[in-house]
């Protein structure tokens, strides 16, 4: 009889609260632990593994360009950076585009756009509205500009500038800025992500739009979770019929290669200039492959189309299943980014899940969240169901007992 292996990081720093698993290796939608237990991956890497795991186009694109160069610095032109940003500008309708590491990375960039902004019009101390229940990021300016105490807890001061309205009120909205001449950017998730799966209405986009227009805001929409085709367009502010000033990317845009991106309108294209801001990795040769064949992909094997079809079909199981139970709130969400919202935390699903064969995430305490990758088939998406449903079924007639 083989041993189990035991999942453990003595020497790693405990900044996580890690289940006790230790991933091996991965195929389709579907991932093994190291002990050759398999799971139905309903959280693709918190939204990052767009592919899925080792995609038979992706993995020798991928080795095709480790062997020929992985890492070049930006002091010279990287072919594949313009590659991949004229992509982005053809999808999105904007202008250009900086690219860098991590969705922190480019909400920190539009962070500094906005700024420069507000400088460059001689505002000495510009403002940007931001969110409650917001996340943009854990360095010390986007955990500023997120809207949960309970993470921010620990790290003050944190950095002024930032004016917190609530989602979907644009009487909040104005008033909160109204009379003031330093606000130079409102900066949202079109779909809040760690926030609990909370989307921005659709006319609430459209006059925020209006007002940016009206008072010289930029307009900055964070789509680092909801963008790059998880709601079955490219972008989730595309189903509103915008264009936002400043729009940053990263998880789904490399299937898992670290990559982050910020994309800019005419307002913002000219902003930063050599010497303002840069990386040392971003815009990398490797980088730039994963995000340029990721989109090559979604586009040969109609993946925006699929998680639209897919997601809207989990989306109706898992009402049918679960919506008219006593405890559960809602199911939301767009595509294959949903939330299943309960009266009470329910934190001990994630294991129980695991324990079941299916991974998933809770955020903000009491919302189960599905953001599997976007190859995810209709016969996979009834399996989340089989699987989760009883669970969480078993979960709410225990918590009532």
């Amino acid at each position: 009889m083989t041993a189990l292996i035991e999942a453990s990081s003595p020497h790693v720093m405990n900044t996580y609260g890690r289940l006790p698993i230790a991933m091996s290796h991965g195929q389709g939608a579907w991932v093994w632990d190291v002990n050759g237990r398999k799971y139905l991956d309903g959280l693709g890497g918190i939204a990052v593994n767009t592919l899925g795991h080792n995609h038979p186009k992706l993995v020798p694109a991928l080795q095709d360009q480790i062997a020929k160069l992985i890492h070049c610095c930006n002091y010279y032109h990287v072919p594949g950076q313009e590659a991949l940003a004229k992509k982005l500008v053809e999808f999105s309708g904007m202008s250009n585009v900086f690219f860098c590491s991590t969705g922190l990375e480019a909400n920190e960039a539009a962070l500094k756009l906005a700024r420069k902004f507000g400088h460059d019009k001689g505002i000495e101390r510009p403002e940007i509205v931001v969110y409650e229940k917001a996340f943009h990021g854990r360095s010390i300016a986007t955990l500023s500009a997120t809207g949960n105490e309970k993470i921010q807890k620990g790290f003050g001061p944190l950095v002024e500038g930032f004016i917190r309205v609530p989602v979907n009120n644009i009487d909040a909205l104005k008033k909160a800025t109204e009379g003031n001449p330093n606000v130079v950017a409102v900066f949202f998730e079109t779909i809040q992500g760690e926030g609990g799966i909370n989307a921005m209405h659709l006319d609430y986009l459209r006059q925020v739009r209006a007002l940016c227009d009206e008072r010289d805001w930029l307009m900055m929409i964070d789509e680092v979770q909801c963008g790059m085709g998880r709601t079955g367009k490219w972008f989730a502010h595309q189903w509103a019929g915008i264009v936002p000033d400043v729009m940053p990317l990263a998880k789904g845009l490399g299937s898992g290669v670290p990559i982050g991106a910020v994309v800019a309108g005419p307002k913002a294209a000219g902003i930063f200039q050599p010497g303002n801001h840069g990386t040392t990795f971003g815009g990398n040769p490797l980088a730039m492959r994963a995000g340029v064949e990721t989109i090559r992909i979604m586009e040969e094997d109609g993946l925006l189309a699929n998680a639209a079809q897919v997601g809207e079909h989990l989306r109706a199981a898992l009402q049918r299943e679960l919506g008219a139970l006593p405890g559960v709130k809602e199911i939301r969400g767009q595509g294959l980014m949903l939330g299943i919202d309960l009266d009470r935390p329910c934190g001990v699903l994630t294991q129980r899940a695991a324990d079941a064969g299916l991974l998933l995430s809770v955020t903000a305490d009491s919302v189960i969240r599905l953001v599997p990758p976007l190859i995810l088939t209709a016969d996979e998406a009834d399996q989340i169901v089989a699987i989760l449903a009883p669970l969480v079924k078993a979960f709410l007639s225990e918590s009532t007992q």
